[in-house]
């Protein structure tokens, strides 16, 4: 069975401020919806990606943070220094054991990201 991984769940407990944190960051918004019964759904993309990101209410019922979303960069320098220029406070760069270079940050809710340089899953 062949799959793509269309959206991660993250768990946020307000949509209106990681929707602001997320945008900041350049992160493009797909949707954002309120049904008839009050339930929200707020869709996102990272800049180059096919898989988003997904918050909700109604719909959902993880709890706000904290979950841990990898992404891939091929420059990890100048992810960091974008990601300092858009408002996030990334760590050091720092060596994974397994033998990527990575750097991570924190969303409002404490979901961790982790964006690690180069393409991992091609790696093996």
């Amino acid at each position: 069975m062949e799959t793509t991984l269309e959206a991660v769940v993250v768990p946020v407990s307000d949509a209106d401020r990681s929707r602001h944190f997320y945008r900041a960051l350049g992160f493009r918004l797909d949707l954002d919806v309120t049904t008839d019964d009050g339930s929200r759904v707020v869709r996102l993309t990272p800049p180059g990606s096919t898989c988003s990101i997904l918050f909700s209410s109604g719909i959902v019922t993880t709890r706000p943070g904290p979950c841990c979303v990898l992404l891939t960069v091929p420059d990890l320098e100048a992810a960091r220094s974008e990601l300092i220029e858009r408002g996030a406070a990334p760590g050091p760069i720092r060596d994974l054991p397994t033998g990527f270079r990575a750097i991570s940050f924190r969303d409002p809710d404490q979901n961790e990201w982790l964006l690690v340089e180069g393409t991992p899953l091609n790696r093996h």
